[in-house]
């Protein structure tokens, strides 16, 4: 018999009282439920074949008692001949989830500082309580020292390990602040450790709670039938082509009065007081309905992809280069849909993408919550996260009154007394408390569902969307930025609960990280934007062509390699400098946006770092370092300026090297540092042998993201000799010389 699983059940939950849930929300006769087996706050339930996609849906989000329950399929049986894509997606997540486990585990017990995912030698600074009652530990080196660099940022899952016990499987938890000498971590529990004076370990983990969603996600839409889920699951595989209503036809505000959508309102002024923009507004089909600009700085082409957005009735993709105000076009069309009454859910693969649609929508004054654990919010948000919101409403005074008369019952219920009490007062008392943390909890599942419901938008990575916060509530809208940084199983978390999704990202740059070789080789790196802009759907997608990061220079050679030279360069941004910056001095290193320094000859070899598998260039590094130096003694803080490899070996080198010297430089792997920009950007390849070996620089989304980090001014150091074997880099070595930005290592030789 095919399984289900029902999570989230209040504490002492009984088989009957499964048997009802399954009877009275399930509507399944009792004599077809077969075992159930119960841990903690689990059970699993064996039910008839065919069953299980109703009971998932009628349960998950489910209230029971005074919280929603999770329901999800085990197994649900054989998927017939052939692997179903689903279950293809099932055994890849697996594949990374091992993977990912075992580096974690391998790191965490190494105690290794130089890959930037542990840190030893640590000491509690400090101890206290917050962020929704969670434990706050402040810690740092034992020895009083800074804190080496490393990968654990605010928002990281860590797994804190008390040394020499190796025994102990340690505590999980949540970075949420560090400083140059300690950091903050947020944990579910205090951790009790052996010795008196423990010396811990943290270490990078892995998140096994986010991988269960997605086999959740993937098993949920692989048995859907005969409902909103099976259809959309049949476009998304491209067994059906997307639906979209009739195409927006124009209405200027000289004729604006003939269109069905009722009176479009004067002057610059839209709804809710945001200007139009150009005083244009337009019909968009299907009713009449009239888009209002709300941001009045939109270009042709983000005005033309909202268009498709809104016009969507299954998915469009928003395909956003670098540079070219994809996040802007994206909090656009989210105010749209909530202007035409709909609740969106927006969500992006990391917290600090789901940050930056947060602060900007919430700056334009839209009704907005974050869900999610509130250390993996930027400190100047956090007032927007549910925990925070619920935390702070009066209510909850209330709540936290209850639950300490509850305590206060219990206490006394378990003092002793002189003077005998009267029979059965004790357990009166007992029961009084109970009664007291049910009515608190009642009263704080009231507050959550009050905030959650008078939220026009809800703010969430894919991963952490979860039916006990949720319940059952579906959303007209997902909207799914930075698509092309999740692997499929990811996305299809939010799905499971909306009606229509958007997809905004750009497939030309780095695919989401994957850490399994087999799984990698079997293609589970291929995101499903990048598969559905694949399929021979051409108008389901619309790509933005105005960039407003870069020099054109340093625009152009992305523009033509990736993007069929269709890009421009906002005026703001054209011809921008570095000289132009205030405090720089003007010479021939900041009156030019290129430059590439061919050490070809110079014997620049590389090699592979001591005890480790990646590579680095020690001289290389020098000569990076020659070139911060000519950047700063031209005026260019080095808080500006960034330098980025493929390599983390040389990154770990140059920081080695750097950090003291320039603390403020930026200095990062390109994985690392995509999505970013510096005034500056130095490019270290490496990459220097008698063989023309390149590795992973084949790779050209990796450089693609590299060369369109920089706002003013680019320089890339690299062996032409060794990378100039490879097509790719012919045509990058050309457009430097084209440019006369081409330079060799012997003009720098002291």
């Amino acid at each position: 018999m095919p399984l289900i699983q029902i999570d989230a059940l209040p504490p002492q939950t009984t088989r009957g009282t499964v048997v009802r849930l399954l009877e009275q929300v399930g509507e399944i006769a009792r004599d077809k439920i077969g075992a159930i087996e119960i841990k903690g706050r689990a059970a699993t339930v064996e039910v008839p074949a065919g069953w299980e996609t109703r009971l998932v849906k009628a349960l998950d989000g489910a209230l029971v008692g005074t919280g929603h329950v999770r329901a999800s399929v085990i197994w649900a049986g054989g998927v017939g001949r052939g692997e179903d894509p689903f279950a293809r997606l099932a055994r890849l997540l697996e594949l990374e989830s091992a993977e990912e486990a075992r580096r974690a585990a391998q790191e965490a017990r190494r105690g290794d500082e130089s890959t930037g995912q542990t840190l030893v030698g640590l000491v509690v600074q400090d101890e206290t309580a917050g962020l929704g009652g969670r434990a706050l530990l402040t810690l740092a080196k034992k020895n009083g020292r800074s804190l080496p660099w490393t990968r654990l940022n605010v928002g990281s899952p860590v797994l804190l390990l008390e040394e020499d016990r190796d025994k102990h499987s340690g505590w999980r938890g949540i970075v949420c602040q560090r400083q140059p000498s300690c950091l903050q971590i947020a944990l579910d529990s205090w951790p009790d450790p052996e010795s008196e004076r423990p010396v811990f370990r943290l270490a990078l983990a892995h998140d096994e709670v986010a991988r269960t969603r997605q086999r959740n996600a993937l098993e949920r839409a692989r048995i859907a039938s005969a409902d909103r889920l099976a259809q959309f699951r049949e476009v998304l595989l491209g067994n059906v082509p997307p639906r979209f209503r009739p195409a927006p036809r124009r209405v200027t505000s000289e004729n604006a009065h003939i269109t069905s959508g009722g009176d479009v309102g004067g002057g610059r002024d839209g709804e809710g007081g945001e200007g139009v923009g150009g005083g244009e507004v337009e019909s968009v089909g299907g009713g009449g309905q009239v888009i209002h600009w709300l941001d009045a700085n939109l270009n042709d082409s983000q005005q033309e992809a909202i268009r498709l957005a809104l016009t969507a009735e299954d998915y469009a993709i928003i395909h956003g280069p670098p540079g070219t105000g994809k996040t802007t076009t994206v909090v656009e069309l989210i105010r749209q849909a909530v202007r035409r009454g709909e609740k969106v859910l927006a969500c992006a693969p990391s917290n600090l993408a789901v940050d930056n649609m947060l602060e900007r929508l919430v700056r334009v004054g839209e009704r907005a919550v974050r869900i999610g654990h509130p250390a993996r919010v930027l400190p100047e948000l956090r007032e927007h996260t549910l925990d925070l919101l619920v935390d702070a409403h009066p209510d909850l005074q209330l709540a936290r009154k209850l639950v300490r008369e509850a305590h206060s019952l219990r206490d006394k219920a378990g003092k002793w007394t002189r003077g005998k009490p009267q029979p059965g007062s004790r357990q009166q008392m007992r029961e009084e408390a109970r009664d007291l943390i049910q009515d608190a909890r009642r009263l704080e599942a009231q507050v959550v569902k009050h905030l959650l419901d008078s939220a026009d938008i809800v703010c969430s990575t894919t991963t952490a969307i979860d039916s006990e916060i949720l319940g059952q509530r579906a959303f007209d809208l997902a909207v799914i930025d930075e698509a092309c940084q999740s692997t499929e199983p990811g996305c299809w978390i939010p799905l499971l609960r909306s009606r229509r999704v958007i997809l905004a990202g750009d497939h030309c740059q780095l695919p989401p990280t994957v850490v399994s070789r087999e799984a990698e080789r079997e293609g589970f790196g291929l995101s499903m934007l990048e598969r559905l802009i694949m399929l021979p759907h051409a108008d389901c997608h619309r790509r933005l062509d105005i960039q407003y990061r870069m020099h054109e220079q340093i625009m152009r050679f992305s523009s033509d390699e990736f993007y069929d030279g269709g890009l421009t360069a906002d005026a703001s941004v054209r011809g921008h400098l570095l000289s132009m910056v205030p405090g720089v001095e003007s010479n021939e290193l900041t009156q030019a946006p290129l430059e590439f320094i061919d050490s070809a000859g110079a014997s620049y070899d590389e090699e592979l770092e001591p005890e480790g598998e990646s590579r680095r260039n020690p001289q290389e590094a020098a000569l990076v370092a020659k070139q911060v130096e000519r950047l700063c003694e031209s005026g260019l803080p080095s808080a500006d300026i960034a330098v980025i490899t493929p390599y983390a070996a040389q990154a770990r080198l140059l920081r080695e090297q750097f950090s003291s010297v320039w603390p403020d430089l930026e200095i990062d792997t390109v994985d690392g540092f995509q999505g970013r920009e510096k005034e500056a950007v130095i490019v270290s390849l490496v990459r220097s042998n008698s063989d023309c070996e390149i590795g992973f620089l084949a790779d050209t989304r990796r450089m693609n993201v590299a060369l369109t980090r920089a706002r003013r001014k680019l320089i890339v150091i690299g062996d032409s000799a060794t990378i100039g074997s490879h097509e790719f880099y012919q045509r990058l070595l050309a457009h430097f010389e084209q440019s006369q930005a081409y330079r060799t290592v012997w003009e720098y030789m002291s």
